[in-house]
């Protein structure tokens, strides 16, 4: 059975206890148990566990996958030839750091998702399992015979042009532009595009991700629960000479081969999963009296560490929006900030950057480097009548902000830089006047 992207269907929920088999095998999961002598249909039971045994119920995470082979079935992992492209920037720089958007395929050229995920930016250690990774992948060919999977942390992906049809151990999901989808830690993927793609990727390691507490807020708002979307159970019972797996380990990637689809889960039933958002179903919570507030207003998922209230990496988005604050300065403020702020632009134009900022590019602000709005913006701002006003419509950009210091890579550093990015500042006037 051929994958149908055209129609799908989702379970909703964020963080579910889901349960779920292909329609054609409705009876593929066992009743009563995990693992039964003998499984349905003669299928084999794996777990797939995301967290330790023994991690506390509210935070433990597995699925048991009812699957035709079990996923051990491959030849010996050997490394590709591509390893030099994720050694780090051994000079840090707290230099604000902007690129232009990062370049699709030449036409003449074949790159499936795999081939091209491009290295920004990185921190901490995978080693020790706490810190992140920045990616942009672009590509114009669809994954065939192939299929890749994260040993060092989850993957949450942002496609900023063109479809995503992703093809997972779960099921199948399709995302567009203005939607978002994680796939966590272990799990095996494939992507389907039709022509030119282009996005970023958010890789934590040592932890999930996870909707922020709403504290004071209530029980409703922001991302909420029952906007996320689970895939249905689907597989293909396919057999191939030379099937790819594509791993990547501790920082490196590696290949092995086999003679079937891995896509071959009958049934599942678990919490642990691949999952899809749209952005444009973000509640916003904004001031309606005076101020600008936090950017962590506008958090959609967050990856904690083991400090309360610090993450390794949130995800943060700036949708279309009202502004009414009074007599106050609307844009984002001039700020030094004890977090790394990587910022991406999906969609328009971003309300603090109007020239040279520009969909499919980024920008990194490292901890406690001086920015915010540049003097165009500045002053426009400053005085403009203050009535009720559309924020950011038509556009959307995003941040992913972490604690920890991140390292631009070798070649984040060397190629699509914009070396003028620190003149958007320069023009900024003294408008100082000692009292008389």
């Amino acid at each position: 059975m051929a994958a149908d992207f055209g129609n799908l269907r989702y379970q909703s929920g964020f963080g579910n206890e889901f349960a779920s088999a292909d329609p054609r095998v409705p009876d593929a999961l066992p009743e009563g148990q995990n693992s039964p002598q003998k499984c349905p249909h003669g299928l084999y039971a794996e777990q797939l566990s995301g967290t330790a045994f023994t991690a506390p119920r509210h935070t433990n995470q597995r699925s048991w996958l009812y699957r035709i082979r079990p996923s051990v079935i491959h030849t010996p992992f050997t490394p590709l030839n591509n390893q030099d492209v994720f050694a780090i920037d051994t000079t840090p720089t707290p230099n604000q750091t902007r690129w232009n958007p990062f370049p699709l395929p030449s036409k003449h050229e074949r790159k499936d998702f795999a081939d091209n995920i491009y290295t920004v930016a990185k921190g901490g250690s995978v080693g020790a399992r706490s810190g992140l990774e920045i990616h942009v992948y672009s590509c114009n060919a669809s994954m065939e015979n192939r299929a890749v999977y994260n040993s060092d942390g989850d993957y949450l992906i942002v496609p900023q042009q063109g479809v995503l049809e992703v093809k997972t151990e779960f099921g199948l999901m399709r995302v567009e532009p203005l939607e978002i989808c994680v796939i966590p830690q272990g799990i095996r993927f494939s992507v389907n595009v039709s022509g030119e793609s282009r996005g970023y990727i958010l890789e934590v390691y040592g932890t999930h991700f996870q909707i922020p507490d709403l504290g004071p807020i209530g029980a409703n708002g922001l991302a909420n629960p029952r906007d996320f979307q689970t895939p249905v159970a689907w597989f293909e019972d396919v057999d191939v000479e030379n099937f790819e797996i594509l791993n990547k380990y501790q920082g490196h990637w590696f290949k092995s081969v086999q003679d079937h689809s891995p896509f071959d889960v009958v049934g599942w039933h678990g919490n642990y999963c691949p999952y899809k958002y749209d952005l444009r179903k973000f509640m916003v919570i904004n001031t309606v009296s005076f101020d600008h507030c936090d950017p962590s207003i506008f958090t959609v998922l967050t990856a904690p560490s083991l400090k309360p209230g610090t993450a390794i990496a949130d995800f943060v988005i700036f949708p279309p929006r009202w502004g009414v604050a009074t007599n106050t300065f609307r844009p984002p403020y001039f700020h030094r900030n004890c977090m790394s702020e990587y910022m991406g632009l999906i969609a328009g134009c971003y309300e603090a950057k109007e020239t040279g900022f520009r969909p499919g590019g980024g920008s990194l602000h490292s901890i406690m480097t001086p920015h915010g709005p540049d003097a165009l913006c500045f002053e426009k701002a400053s005085n403009e009548e203050l009535k009720p006003q559309r924020v950011a419509e038509g556009t959307m950009s995003f941040m992913f902000e972490s604690s920890l210091h991140l390292f631009i890579t070798n070649r984040a550093k060397n190629e699509n830089i914009d070396v003028d990015y620190w003149k958007d500042w320069q023009p900024i006037k003294k408008h100082f006047k000692l009292p008389k």
